[in-house]
């Protein structure tokens, strides 16, 4: 494979190389853990906490509840384009694990979902100038529009060909993005979710963690090191930012599991005791086993007594004993 035709400034400093090895060893007992992975309803959790800080980076208003209600198809009461902007970024990440990262026809493709009936230019790249705002103040003052195309495809070729860390290449491809501004909107948001794209490529639990709620604690400091990195002419401030916001996640993340992923026995006893009337398919769902698994769980509890069926499959209910 040919060397890149253009390859981004850069360098790996002390810092980013420790937090390189923290979050590879992090990700590394998660995934060899299954307990520490997210269940079903955790990932359901954290993919809507992923939205709703991505868009409340844009200025978006709208809270998790609310997210959560567009989620399960309920009304909101809302500004039309903020709940429009939420349903978008739902069907987009319902592609996540379909699109390919290194395709740019899967980037317009994402970006027509994620700003359908938002921008006329959806799915196409912009035909006029754009800049990077905090609030009032332009940060970033992109390239001319007529440049955009050839700096994408640069930049695909350079993330589809490069041997960096896909830790520091998702940072690095992240940061680019936003410097080339391709898009006339969403820019912000799509070139998050194309990090985290890029990260599932390398482990596929970053679909699952919710990175965008870190950035959105230290929005400011984003802004800070975008407007760092383009007076310094390389990502590397960019890089290190990102990564400390990806091994904070991690940590939040195992806090979380670690809270809300008891035992599976555990599990089902918490849900008989929230709904006696929850079916073998909804326990499945809250504790992420097969239905053998479940009723195998099920069948133990009632011999320790601990809980035990009132009436029949249909219509009946399961009764908790309290020790």
């Amino acid at each position: 494979m040919k060397e890149p035709t253009y390859i981004p400034p850069f360098a790996i400093t002390e810092e980013i190389a420790s937090l390189v090895a923290d979050i590879a060893e992090m990700i590394g007992r998660l995934t060899t853990m299954a307990d520490h992975l997210p269940t079903p309803h955790l990932r359901k959790a954290n993919r809507i906490k992923t939205i709703q800080s991505s868009l409340a980076i844009e200025n978006n208003s709208l809270s998790i509840e609310q997210v959560t209600a567009i989620l399960e198809g309920k009304r909101v009461m809302g500004a039309p384009d903020e709940i429009q902007e939420v349903k978008n970024a739902i069907d987009a990440y319902n592609l996540l694990l379909e699109l390919n990262p290194y395709k740019e026809k899967d980037l317009l493709r994402a970006h027509k979902l994620m700003m359908a009936d938002l921008v006329k230019e959806d799915g196409r790249y912009r035909q006029g100038g754009v800049g990077v705002f905090n609030g009032e103040k332009c940060i970033h003052l992109a390239p001319p529009a007529q440049r955009v195309p050839m700096l994408m495809a640069e930049l695909f070729d350079w993330v589809k060909k490069t041997k960096v860390h896909p830790l520091i290449k998702s940072c690095v491809f992240h940061y680019e993005f936003e410097f080339i501004h391709p898009f006339a909107d969403g820019n912000g948001r799509m070139g998050r979710m194309w990090q985290t794209l890029l990260l599932m490529q390398w482990s596929p639990i970053f679909a699952w963690i919710p990175v965008e709620t870190i950035v959105k604690e230290h929005q400011q400091d984003y802004y800070a090191v975008i407007a760092q990195s383009d007076s310094k002419a390389n990502s590397t401030p960019f890089i290190a930012f990102m990564l400390r916001c990806l091994k904070q996640a991690l940590e939040e993340m195992k806090e979380s599991n670690q809270k809300g992923n008891p035992k599976s026995d555990q599990k089902i006893l918490m849900a008989m005791r929230e709904n006696p009337l929850i079916t073998i398919k909804e326990m499945q769902e809250i504790t992420g086993l097969s239905e053998s698994g479940v009723k195998k769980n099920i069948r133990q509890l009632r011999k320790e007594g601990a809980v035990s069926r009132v009436g029949g499959a249909k219509g009946g209910h399961w009764e908790v004993k309290d020790n």
